[in-house]
């Protein structure tokens, strides 16, 4: 006996829910295809979702623009699978093509269908949208899913200042009956952290903790980032213990989100925690990492730890940034340390990096604030490599040129007195 069609899709289902790659997958079913095994709906259905499952998306669009060419039709299930990969690669457009040209082949689109296009306009913060795709489900006699709403208070959650709309999102989905999900509630939580109201952000967690839905990793992540803005490290350290304890995994977001909460309260003990836990987590540190955390150290007074953290940055084979070299020139100017400051900014050309005219701007307003009439030398210095085109300084030829030449001063030397 040889296997037929219905053997060949079960056999592809297994297979892919066992982990087998999609290349795998692919090769039993050349095999399978070379002993007289049809193409089916089925067959194809299971090798497009394979292959979307690991990301490949135009392979898949590939695979089921040869069936319709072998006169197999795609079904509803099939361009949902198209949709929803192409949607996690926020390829909007691509999953508004595939609804359209599935609209014109005559298939009804299913719940699923109207989830997935809700889930992309709310990436695309149009909430509008997403009421109006509400709106068409019900018109279609299709039941809005807690999965619907929750694409409604992401929308509006996304969008700065509308929380009170996602609210109310969340309020119509209880009135109809349906139960929040652990997404719901991080939509909602995402929607007064970006608002600013982390009073609301921390409600909404203890409420959802209440009812006994367990916080998700994004959930934890929604409302560090709430505590973050606000600027309570207190609370912030309380969320982070409490996820660590309910051995919650953290993600490079999680961990940067509080990074950047300590570091910009000039909290560096607690920041290099955090640091620690990405090794722990194996979690290589970035620049932009290190860049929080000497942020943390010169908020926190701790100036002279930042060249030792530029060293670090060398070994783990990080470049420095403008960012880096910035944070370094503001930590030395905010200790009236100019010499260093004009020696980091030398350093960030010569590295080939582009000074960000806005942090130009920044240090000119803390030069004019903190610079006094003994140190104009020096103030002037820095003030012209900020006019000046690049940040480049022409070289003077008179003079010993090193690191600290502009500094060098031309006493007239008299008996018994040195050079200073």
């Amino acid at each position: 006996m040889y296997p037929d069609n219905v053997t060949c899709a079960i056999l592809i289902t297994t297979l892919r829910k066992a982990g087998r790659s999609a290349k795998e997958v692919w090769e039993i079913f050349e095999k399978m295809s070379e002993k007289g095994v049809k193409w089916s709906q089925d067959v194809f259905g299971g090798l497009v979702k394979s292959f979307c499952d690991e990301g490949l998306k135009e392979e898949a669009l590939v695979i089921q623009t040869e069936m319709e060419k072998k006169g197999i039709r795609s079904n509803t299930i099939v361009y949902n699978t198209l949709m929803d990969a192409y949607n996690k690669s926020n390829h909007i457009e691509e999953v508004e093509g595939l609804f359209t040209e599935m609209r014109d082949k005559g298939l009804k689109p299913s719940a699923a269908t109207y989830n997935i296009l809700m889930d992309a306009y709310a990436r695309r913060m149009q909430p509008d949208i997403v009421e109006t795709l509400l709106r068409e489900m019900e018109d279609l006699g299709l039941e809005p899913n807690v999965k619907s709403y929750t694409c409604l208070i992401s929308a509006y959650g996304r969008t700065k200042k509308m929380s009170d709309m996602a609210a109310d999102a969340f309020l119509r989905m209880k009135k109809v009956g349906l139960k929040p999900s652990s997404h719901s509630y991080t939509a909602l939580i995402h929607a007064y952290s970006v608002s600013g109201w982390h009073e609301k952000a921390y409600a909404s967690f203890e409420e959802m903790c209440k009812e006994g839905i367990k916080p998700s990793v994004e959930t934890y992540t929604s409302v560090l980032d709430a505590f973050r803005r606000s600027g309570d490290t207190g609370k912030l350290m309380e969320i982070w213990k409490l996820m660590l304890r309910e051995k919650i995994k953290g993600t490079r977001i999680t961990y940067n989100t509080l990074l950047d909460g300590f570091a910009k309260q000039g909290l560096y003990i607690e920041a290099r925690d955090v640091v620690s836990e990405f090794s722990k987590m194996g979690l290589q540190p970035s620049v932009m990492t290190y860049n929080m955390l000497m942020n943390a150290y010169a908020r926190g007074g701790q100036d002279a730890k930042l060249p030792q953290l530029l060293k670090e940055m060398a070994a783990l084979n990080l470049k420095p940034d403008s960012i880096t070299y910035s944070t370094m020139i503001y930590a030395f100017v905010r200790v009236r340390d100019f010499k260093r400051a004009f020696f980091y900014h030398k350093m960030m050309v010569k590295s080939g990096q582009v000074p960000d005219p806005r942090s130009y701007e920044k240090l000119r307003a803390i030069l004019e604030d903190k610079a006094k009439t003994k140190n104009r030398k020096d103030k002037t210095a820095i003030l012209g490599i900020i006019n000046s085109k690049f940040g480049r300084v022409k070289a003077k030829t008179k003079g010993k040129k090193d690191e600290f030449w502009k500094y060098k001063t031309n006493r007239t030397t008299s008996p018994g007195r040195h050079r200073s």
